[in-house]
């Protein structure tokens, strides 16, 4: 690994980005992920790498479809109104099976909201987002080391299944600075994409696109999408757990919130009660398994989110109405409040 320094969680993931061969980056200004655009202003040059600063959120996007055409390694980064401008590329991107790496530093909305933590784009992180049958692969860091650890992994994981990848934040989780042990840079060359643009004198012509106007043609690619979904599916779900062998009751939660419900477990378990933490780091593909298996051993789920109910509802399919869900939700830029569910995981206990 490489050296340790101490580093916002932003400032961490873009260059963790650049230590994976990352070498394009285009991005429009929005709070609370405004260190990475500026992050790799300063940086791309250093490199000879590519920065710019777009015209809007939709233009962004469209330039990564052109770069990750062309084979490179891209990453662009906003905060959730901006996401919003970006989905009907994302879904262009992933119709045309082209990888790249998409940060969101979720803020309070909806609309414009305001400029603190939230994670009430979980729906339309993992649900697709845009139009059409996609998914993205979603991770969820809750400390500046996992920022670029995940952002190191996302793009090998895009390159590998041909697809993008989200790296979701909130304000929080970017904006915290805490000591990080950033990766080496990459040694081992980037994988080879013979699908990619990169003129055809010797080779048959390839075509990035995501329209299919032939009879059949876009049913056939549809059923792609959906065999490589679901072998992703089986090869990448992860998650923690923490305290949960001989637990009554178990937290579920992401980011932030579990930060938070790591501490009230840590608070409880020095009372001598059986709590614990399931945290997925997928949050698409979804860890349902591992919840569903602790369903039949435990007396209860208890969900926390910066929302008002979305990952419960994974949650509560993951369970089957073997045992009850519980929920804790706030949102408008607001991160949990602990007291308030300690006391109401008192009575529960």
């Amino acid at each position: 690994m490489g050296e340790k320094v101490l580093i916002k969680g932003n400032e961490a993931m873009a260059e963790s980005a650049i230590r994976n061969g990352c070498r394009f980056y285009f991005g429009y200004p929005i709070t609370p992920q405004n260190e990475v655009p500026a992050y790799m202003s300063k940086r791309m040059p250093q490199i000879e790498g590519t920065f710019i600063q777009s015209e809007s959120e939709i233009a962004a996007i469209n330039m990564v479809f052109g770069a990750s055409a062309a084979g490179a390694r891209v990453m662009t980064s906003s905060s959730s109104p901006g996401i919003s401008l970006k989905q009907e590329g994302l879904s262009y991107l992933a119709g045309a099976h082209l990888p790249c790496v998409l940060a969101n530093i979720q803020r309070g909305g909806p609309g414009l909201g305001n400029i603190g933590p939230a994670q009430g784009d979980y729906f339309q992180a993992t649900k697709g987002g845009g139009h059409g049958d996609y998914h993205l692969i979603v991770l969820a860091p809750s400390t500046a080391q996992e920022m670029a650890d995940l952002t190191y992994a996302a793009f090998d994981y895009a390159d590998q299944y041909r697809t993008p990848v989200m790296i979701l934040g909130d304000a929080t989780v970017g904006q915290i600075m805490e000591a990080v042990t950033l990766p080496d840079f990459r040694k081992e060359p980037l994988p080879n994409k013979p699908w990619a643009l990169t003129g055809a004198k010797n080779r048959k012509a390839n075509i990035a696109r995501s329209y299919f106007g032939k009879e059949g043609e876009l049913l056939k690619n549809n059923i792609e999408l959906q065999k490589k979904y679901t072998l992703i599916k089986k090869e990448l779900v992860l998650y923690e757990e923490y305290q949960t062998q001989d637990a009554e009751w178990i937290f579920v939660a992401f980011g932030t919130s579990a930060r938070i419900a790591k501490s009230i477990v840590n608070q409880f378990r020095e009372e001598g009660k059986k709590v614990g933490l399931i945290r997925p780091i997928t949050l698409w593909p979804f860890p349902q398994d591992i919840i569903a298996q602790y369903a039949d051993t435990i007396k209860g789920y208890f969900v926390i989110e910066m929302n008002y109910g979305q990952m419960v509802e994974d949650v509560k399919l993951a369970v089957s109405g073997k045992v009850p869900v519980e929920f804790y939700g706030i949102a408008a830029g607001f991160l949990p409040y602990e007291l308030e569910i300690i006391e109401r995981l008192k009575k529960l206990l």
